[in-house]
C-alpha cells in the first residue's frame, strides 16, 4: 500500500525538525499542570498491568509521562527521526516507526490509545478509518485519550525550526469528533476544553476527550 500524501507530508516535516522540536517541546508539559491532570487522570482509568499505545508519540514526551505514573507504553510515530529522539530521551521505553492508520498491533492488544495531538494532522475524512483502528486495537473496556485545538479552519504551517515544512493542523469541535468515536464504537466518556495558555503557542481553545470501548459488544 503507497503512503497517502498527507503521511509524506508529516513524516518529511518532522523528520527535519526532529532535533529543533525535542530542544524546545520535549519538556514543555512541565509547565502545563492540567495538561498533566489528564494524562493522570487518563492513566488511572488503565489497568495496573495493561498497555497504552501512544499514537504519533513524537519524542515521547506523554510516553514519558503516563510511564511515569505507572502504566506500561508503546510509542508510535510516523517520523524515524523522532523515534530517534524518542528513544535517545526515553531509553527505557519502547518505540516504533508506524502509522496510525495501520497499526502492526493484533485485535484487543492495547488498554489504552494516546493521541496526543497527533490525530491534528489526519484529513477528515480519514478519521473514520482512524478511530476504527483504535477500536480495534482496544480491548473492551479500554479507553482512548484524544487532545487537539479546538476550531473551523486548519492552520498551515511553511516552516519550522528554519527548516521548510509543509504540516496541516486540522482545528475541529470536539462534538463533531465525539460523533465520529461514536460512529466507530468509542462511547464518548469525558470532555475538557480550556482557553489558549497566555504562553505565545497557543491561539485556540484546547479539547482532551476520553472514550471508551464498551466491555460486551453485540
Amino acid at each position: 500500500m503507497s503512503e497517502p500524501h498527507y503521511e509524506r507530508r508529516t513524516r518529511e516535516g518532522y523528520d527535519v525538525t526532529a532535533a529543533g522540536y525535542a530542544e524546545r517541546f520535549h519538556d514543555h508539559l512541565r509547565d502545563k499542570p492540567l495538561d498533566r491532570a489528564v494524562l493522570s487522570g487518563f492513566a488511572g482509568l488503565i489497568r495496573p498491568d495493561g498497555l497504552v499505545v501512544d499514537l504519533g508519540c513524537g519524542t515521547g514526551a506523554t510516553s514519558r509521562i503516563l510511564a511515569d505514573y505507572g502504566v506500561d507504553v508503546v510509542g508510535i510515530d510516523l517520523s524515524p527521526n523522532m523515534i530517534a529522539e524518542a528513544r535517545r530521551l526515553n531509553p527505557d521505553l519502547e518505540y516504533r516507526v508506524g502509522s496510525m492508520m495501520r497499526t502492526d498491533l493484533p485485535d484487543g492488544h492495547a488498554d489504552g490509545v494516546c493521541a496526543w495531538y497527533s490525530t491534528i494532522h489526519i484529513p477528515d475524512d480519514q478519521l473514520p478509518q482512524v478511530f476504527s483502528e483504535f477500536h480495534r486495537i482496544l480491548r473492551p473496556g479500554g479507553h482512548a485519550l484524544l487532545a487537539f485545538q479546538v476550531g473551523d479552519q486548519p492552520k498551515v504551517l511553511t516552516e519550522a525550526f528554519s527548516e521548510e515544512v509543509d504540516l496541516t493542523f486540522h482545528r475541529r469541535r470536539p462534538e463533531a469528533v465525539e460523533r465520529l468515536l461514536a460512529d466507530a464504537g468509542l462511547r464518548p466518556y469525558a470532555r475538557l476544553v480550556r482557553d489558549a495558555d497566555d504562553d505565545g503557542l497557543e491561539s485556540t481553545q484546547q479539547a482532551y476527550l476520553i472514550a471508551s470501548r464498551a466491555c460486551a459488544e453485540r
